[in-house]
């Protein structure tokens, strides 16, 4: 029963990615269908944000696809379609910013944020007392008890 809920699953996942990009979008053409995926799947989805327009079935995933369709069809190279869907879009529409002082604190923001937490967590943890496990030592009263305690459990 396991697997064969995880197969039906697997199938409707599958089923889901292939519909994203719908039949009447595909080019006669292969090798430019070729093209075109490969540059759908650098490009994000605006709506979804954390699916290239590819795998997204939103409508704007879908002018987006058709654009870069069309631009391939009037004869642009590939880093013209992607610049032209840049251009009017921004550079947020790159699954992958390039790397250029603009985009430094994307690359670079993550592991400077971690570094710092742990910067701030060994000096925290150097700054804070050191607690001491020293006892207070035990009064007249106290140690008579204890050594009354000792002998009559030696006994």
């Amino acid at each position: 029963m396991k697997r064969w809920l995880m197969t039906l699953s697997l199938l409707v996942a599958m089923a889901a990615h292939s519909f994203a990009v719908e039949p009447a979008e595909r080019l006669a053409d292969p090798a430019l269908e070729t093209r075109a995926v490969a540059i759908g799947t650098t490009l994000r989805c605006l709506v979804c944000q954390n699916e290239s327009i590819e795998d997204s079935n939103a409508s704007l995933a879908h002018d987006i696809r058709v654009l870069v369709r069309e631009r391939l069809t009037a004869g642009d190279s590939d880093l013209q379609a992607r610049g032209a869907v840049v251009a009017r879009y921004g550079e947020f529409v790159l699954l992958q910013p390039p790397l250029k002082p603009a985009t430094y604190i994307l690359w670079f923001g993550p592991a400077a944020l971690l570094l710092l937490g742990l910067a701030g967590t060994v000096f925290w943890l150097r700054r804070r007392p050191v607690a001491t496990a020293t006892a207070a030592p035990l009064s007249p009263q106290e140690q008579s008890r204890l050594d009354t305690l000792l002998h009559e459990a030696d006994s």
